[in-house]
């Protein structure tokens, strides 16, 4: 995979690419598939280590990841994001239509683990957790949600969203009733980022260009392809 290409900010402490879907960014406890971290060595330019992840995005969620150069960015990057200072943005299609354009959801998560694996599910029980949302266009079925995460739990948007009758169409693990639909991989897309890294100046931003997996339902939604879309 060639990292640079997706790259979409670099300066002297941050990177941040548009990581594909369907690549973890880093090996799980006993999978060997490839993942983002044998890649990363690809964007040193002239440091003497590989930039190192500041955050997650799952497997199956494209767009905006932030990488830390060296250990005084990560370690600013990691306030950020451990105080929820970092203004996220993610594009969903789900399958459903609000009886609202916009809303907050707050429930708390909380991890469930089975014998054949794990989820997240909403309990009393859990972890806060907020994301506010509104509707950017639609057709008979299908919404495109803006979701802004106002916490960072695991699966967040996909289990919030779903809570409220709106799975996320391609959510092999929450999204009950998309089977049907030609949308073979998640639609999630983590659509642009803004870290204010440095008090006093602007904020470090950036905008991941819809892939193409999610391009198809995104025009039925009303999106307009003024856009290349990536991979």
């Amino acid at each position: 995979m060639n990292l640079e290409a997706r790259l979409l900010y670099r300066d002297a402490m941050v990177l941040i690419i548009d990581k594909p879907a369907g690549i973890a960014v880093h090996a799980g406890p006993r999978d060997g598939s490839a993942n983002l971290m044998q890649w990363l060595d690809q964007l040193r330019f002239g440091l003497p280590r590989a930039p190192e992840l500041a955050h997650r995005l799952d497997r199956d969620t494209s767009g905006c990841l932030v990488l830390g150069r060296h250990r005084k960015a990560l370690a600013r990057l990691g306030e950020l994001f451990a105080s929820n200072s970092v203004d996220k943005v993610y594009w969903a299609v789900v399958v459903g239509r609000p009886q609202a354009d916009e809303g907050l959801i707050e429930a708390p998560l909380k991890k469930l683990e089975r014998r054949h694996g794990w989820r997240m599910i909403v309990d009393p029980k859990g972890q806060p957790s907020a994301t506010r949302w509104r509707v950017l266009g639609y057709d008979q079925r299908l919404t495109w949600i803006e979701a802004r995460p106002l916490t960072g739990r695991t699966h967040q948007i996909r289990v919030h969203l779903a809570s409220i009758g709106l799975p996320l169409a391609g959510d092999a693990v929450y999204g009950r009733g998309t089977g049907d639909l030609e949308a073979p991989r998640l639609h999630l897309h983590a659509r642009s980022i803004s870290l204010p890294f440095t008090p006093k100046k602007p904020p470090i931003t950036a905008t991941a260009p819809v892939p193409d997996h999610m391009a198809e339902l995104l025009r039925r939604c009303g999106w307009a392809d003024t856009e290349a879309a990536g991979n």
